[in-house]
C-alpha cells in the first residue's frame, strides 16, 4: 500500500504488528497505533493492508460500508415516509386552510410576532392526534393494568380528545376530527 492510499484513522494490519491504527502521515513515514505500541513505518517497510472497519448492530458485525449503505437506504425511506405523511396531512386539511399561516402576536408590543405555516401546525396537530390514539391503543392493550385503571386513565384521554375539538375547524373531513365526551374543556 503506497502512502498517497492512507488517511489518519484508517485501520490497517501489517503482516508483523498485527492491526493497527494510522495515526500520522508524512512524506516520509507513517506512524501506526498497534498494540504494543506506536511504530514508525518507512515506505519501503509499508506493508499494510486496509482492515473493513466493522461496526457492531444488533444483527452482529456489520463492515462499515454495509452498516452506512443500509444506514442510508433506511434514512432515505424515512424522509420518503415523512413526505408522505406531510402529503397525508396536507390532504386532511381543509382547502380554505392551505397556504395559511398562524400569526401569534404577543399583547406587548415591543414583542415580535411569530408566524408559522398553518400546514406546519396542522402537521402538530396531527401528529397529537395520532400519539393519542396510539396511546390509547397500548393503554386498552395494557396486560398490567387493572380494568380500574385502564378506565381512569382513558378518561384522561378522553379530556385531551375533548380539548382539542378547538382545531376541528381546521380538518376536511369530519373523520379525522377530535371527539370527546367532556368537549366542555375547548
Amino acid at each position: 500500500m503506497r502512502i498517497s492510499d492512507l488517511h489518519v484513522q484508517m485501520h490497517v494490519k501489517h503482516p508483523q504488528h498485527g492491526a493497527g491504527v494510522v495515526k500520522a502521515i508524512n512524506e516520509q513515514t507513517v506512524q501506526v497505533l498497534f498494540e504494543q505500541g506506536l511504530k514508525q513505518l518507512e515506505p519501503s517497510t509499508l506493508e499494510l493492508d486496509q482492515v473493513n472497519s466493522m461496526v457492531q448492530t444488533g444483527d452482529g458485525a456489520l463492515p462499515l460500508a454495509a452498516f452506512v449503505e443500509s444506514v442510508v437506504v433506511k434514512a432515505a425511506e424515512m424522509i420518503e415516509r415523512l413526505e408522505s405523511e406531510r402529503k397525508d396531512v396536507i390532504d386532511q386539511l381543509g382547502l380554505r386552510w392551505r397556504e395559511g399561516v398562524v400569526i401569534m402576536k404577543p399583547a406587548d408590543a415591543a414583542l415580535q410576532a411569530k408566524e408559522l405555516p398553518l400546514e406546519k401546525f396542522f402537521h402538530k396537530i396531527v401528529m397529537m392526534r395520532d400519539n393519542l390514539r396510539v396511546l390509547e391503543q397500548k393503554l386498552n392493550s395494557h396486560k398490567g393494568l387493572a380494568d380500574a385503571d385502564k378506565v381512569e386513565l382513558q378518561q384522561y384521554i378522553t379530556r385531551c380528545y375533548g380539548s382539542m375539538t378547538s382545531f376541528n375547524i381546521f380538518f376536511k373531513d369530519k373523520g379525522g376530527q377530535f371527539s370527546g365526551q367532556d368537549a366542555s374543556t375547548t
